[in-house]
């Protein structure tokens, strides 16, 4: 095996001590297998199958793979470029979080190191044996083969080189195969933090490569990758095709952030060369035909290692602070599962403290969602439906509005109407009051005693109260019947906020289920109880409304006649201020009495009788609500949910009753082990980038700013060409980093919201003037900027000649 020596001051310029540690932070943080939980900043290399992918990764690393031309890549392959004073390389498998434990435990124990690259072909062949990959090229896998390389002259990069975009079954690529190599390579692609090399081989229309429309799916902004070219000696000279690689070359056909670079391999059905040749060779074709027309600077393999370690650097600049934040973000959220989970419990002791605290909390949490006070986490945002059910108090609260609204509106059998037009709920027998005084009359007929005429049984008024009211049993019992599943589904968002999983399935079986099946007895038999006074006990009531009621009633009658009286009188159509003359008082006196006299004393008896039963009505609704407000929702099942799981319920428990609720499966133990795992990765990585951060992120900046102020200026100067979103991303790094040094107080992160400066100091501002844009998508008018932005935006500009966008 070959491992070619790099000599680029390029590179020596990007091996830094602080960008080499933090490069290493990086890797530190992978090799810890924190990537399996957050996105970490990486290169990917994507293509089509045969685009020249794994020549590209040789060329870059210096190291000649065993690749054969008629193989292709076959699971995902993770290349560590890495500069020490010793050369040494070494090959490992890191388990796709598919395998099982026991898979998982094999392949964390295949790990080779070699101290010369001579035996690295057969240690690969030994880890594609452990993956089950066989040689004829039948099989893929997920799994990822990691293969470190170092030494003194090495880049500081971390490629992922993964499998071949597959267009077409063959015999030894089944369907299956191609949807596996896609989805591999999209989960990748579609990591947030990763860099899209996409390699375009010449060979073919680009337009019809895959890799570029995964790669516009996964960046739609082209944000994150960068193109190559591969294979343009495959182009015959002066061609439009040639001609058209070259145009995309200038990033003028598919439009990337990062731009295009071409480079060209060794062909390797020519035979095959040495790295040193193939640098030779590739050199010689660029200094010919069009390309001799492109910047060098996105020529050649020289300067793609430079680019992509420039590109990895400002790439992790740029994401730490956002890494910090998502590493931190999920170490809460594990902590906060394995809090739930609590401590291992296989001691009946163990198992009796677990629940006591698990009920504690409950009590804490239902007690304050009774008494209506919301602090607390767990009862989220109101205007979401999920926050909104967690509020037990405002739901009952919502819940006895609506009850009282429909009892209200259509609570009674019969409705008097005094118009047609007037609308009546469908739930109700719309009737005059002439057609209900009928209906009276008859049942007054039909229970006569010994009362004199003109009077009515009083007995009368319950058979019609009672008729009226048909309706309160169907309506309680379902205001109950809701009530009471608001609040088993308040008790279960409970239950799950306190407790782990298994824990809080078994509380509910165990615990809550079977106490709220005895409360929603208890439910109906309470309501029956409220009702019974209502259906079978006489009309009772020491309310004065009542008589209050009844006389409001013959009031409003009255004065309906007396101003039908009126009118006939006047002969006018309506009652208003009007000017006249002598008014026979008497004779408007006597109008008035006749018409108000019932001649009928049998119809006089049932309208007396339905003016006692509508004033007894109002004031037996009035209780009746107050009844099942009070002494049924309130007091049989809101005051009770709070003592459902109690400390002294939990201590009361028979011990194997305890030891089924709180006793932990093989499956929670196993979630607690995971969990710990996770716990102890993620602390670790947010203790490594909160170290580089503090220490060394500062020192990095400054060194990019006197690093830039000694390149000449280029015409994709990151100020020349108006890329002031960099600036921006340059002043929120500094920003961090300053925040990292001199944190915030606890009080102040507590309400961020109102943390705003008394007397904002005055920033100096970039000004723009004539601004164009360029096919390229960057501003090209000429910027009046000052020093201070200028110096910020070289920290992290991906238009630096060597990083970003290539002039055409």
């Amino acid at each position: 095996m070959v491992l070619t020596t790099f000599r680029s001051e390029a590179l020596n310029g990007l091996c830094s001590k602080e960008r080499l540690d933090l490069m290493d932070s990086i890797d530190s943080l992978r090799s810890q297998g924190i990537n399996h939980f957050v996105s970490l900043p990486q290169i990917i290399v994507c293509g089509d199958q045969s685009s020249g992918k794994s020549s590209v990764l040789e060329a870059i690393s210096g190291v000649s793979f065993p690749v054969k031309s008629n193989l292709c890549t076959r699971f995902p392959t993770e290349l560590v470029l890495r500069r020490t004073s010793h050369t040494s390389a070494s090959i490992s498998i890191v388990p796709h979080h598919s395998r099982s434990d026991s898979e998982k435990e094999a392949f964390a124990s295949f790990h080779e190191e070699l101290e010369s690259f001579d035996g690295l072909a057969n240690l690969m062949e030994k880890a594609k044996s452990a993956m089950g990959i066989n040689t004829l090229g039948k099989a893929f896998s997920k799994d990822l083969l990691r293969v470190e390389i170092s030494g003194p002259d090495r880049p500081h990069l971390t490629i992922v080189d993964l499998p071949g975009l597959i267009h077409s079954e063959t015999k030894n690529q089944s369907a299956a195969d191609i949807g596996l190599i896609q989805e591999v390579v999209e989960s990748y692609m579609k990591e947030p933090r990763s860099i899209i090399l996409a390699v375009v081989s010449a060979k073919n229309d680009f337009a019809n490569q895959v890799v570029l429309k995964l790669a516009r799916s996964a960046d739609s902004s082209g944000n994150r990758t960068l193109g190559v070219i591969t294979k343009p000696d495959t182009l015959y000279p002066g061609s439009e095709s040639e001609s058209l690689y070259a145009s995309l070359a200038r990033n003028q056909e598919v439009e990337f952030r990062l731009g295009w670079h071409v480079l060209k391999n060794l062909d390797s059905e020519a035979g095959y060369g040495s790295l040193a040749q193939r640098d030779i060779s590739e050199m010689q074709f660029f200094e010919q035909g069009i390309w001799t027309e492109l910047p060098t600077s996105v020529l050649g393999i020289d300067q793609l290692r430079t680019r992509l370690s420039k590109v990895l650097l400002n790439h992790i600049t740029t994401e730490l602070p956002s890494l910090i934040e998502e590493i931190e973000s999920k170490r809460n959220a594990c902590h906060e599962r394995l809090k739930k989970l609590g401590q291992p419990r296989t001691t009946l002791f163990q198992q009796q403290l677990h629940l006591i605290r698990v009920s504690e909390s409950f009590q804490r949490l239902v007690r304050n969602a009774v008494d209506g006070n919301w602090n607390d986490t767990f009862f989220g945002d109101a205007e979401f439906h999920y926050g909104y059910l967690r509020r037990i108090r405002a739901v009952i609260r919502n819940l006895n509005d609506k009850f009282a609204k429909d009892l209200s509106t259509h609570g009674h059998r019969r409705h008097i109407t005094y118009s047609a037009e007037e609308s009546v709920s469908p739930h109700c027998i719309p009737v005059t009051r002439d057609d209900f005084i009928d209906h009276i009359q008859i049942k007054i007929s039909r229970s006569q005693g010994r009362e004199l005429p003109g009077l009515f049984d009083p007995m009368i008024v319950a058979e019609l109260f009672r008729d009226q009211a048909s309706r309160w049993e169907e309506l309680a019992r379902s205001h109950v019947h809701a009530a009471w599943k608001a609040c088993h589904e308040f008790l279960k968002h409970a239950v799950a906020h306190v407790a782990d999983a298994g824990t809080c399935t078994a509380i509910m079986q165990k615990i809550v289920q079977p106490a709220m099946d005895s409360l929603l007895a208890t439910l109906d038999s309470k309501t029956l109880e409220i009702l019974r006074p209502h259906q079978t006990i006489h009309p009772i009531t020491c309310n004065h409304y009542y008589t209050d009621t009844i006389q409001k009633f013959r009031k409003e009658r009255k004065l309906i006649l007396i101003n039908q009286a009126l009118r006939k009188f006047f002969n006018v159509k309506e009652l208003c201020k009007v000017s006249c003359g002598m008014v026979d008082l008497s004779g408007l006196a006597m109008v008035l009495v006749d018409d108000n006299s019932e001649p009928d004393m049998h119809r006089f008896a049932a309208s007396e009788a339905l003016d006692h039963m509508n004033a007894y009505y109002k004031v037996a609704m009035k209780r009746f609500l107050d009844d099942v407000a009070v002494e049924i929702i309130e007091v049989v099942l809101v005051s009770a949910l709070p003592a459902i799981l109690s400390p002294v319920k939990v201590y009361e428990m028979a011990p194997e009753l305890v030891a089924r609720i709180a006793g932990e499966s093989e499956e929670a133990q196993n979630q607690r082990e995971q969990l710990t795992r996770q716990l102890e990765v993620l602390s670790r990585g947010a203790e490594t980038c909160k170290e580089f951060a503090v220490t060394k992120f500062n020192g990095l900046a400054e060194e990019d700013d006197s690093d830039q102020e000694d390149e000449p200026q280029h015409e994709f100067d990151a100020v020349e060409s108006g890329s002031f979103d960099e600036i921006d991303k340059a002043r929120s790094i500094e920003s961090f980093a300053e925040s990292m040094t001199h944190p915030p107080s606890p009080q102040l992160e507590a309400h961020p919201a109102e943390l705003e400066p008394a007397v904002p100091e005055p920033e100096e501002q970039p000004v723009i003037s004539d601004v164009e844009y360029d096919p390229f998508g960057f501003s090209t008018g000429k910027k009046k900027m000052s020093k201070k932005a200028k110096k910020r935006s070289r920290v992290t500009s991906y238009d630096d000649p060597e990083v970003g966008l290539p002039l055409a």
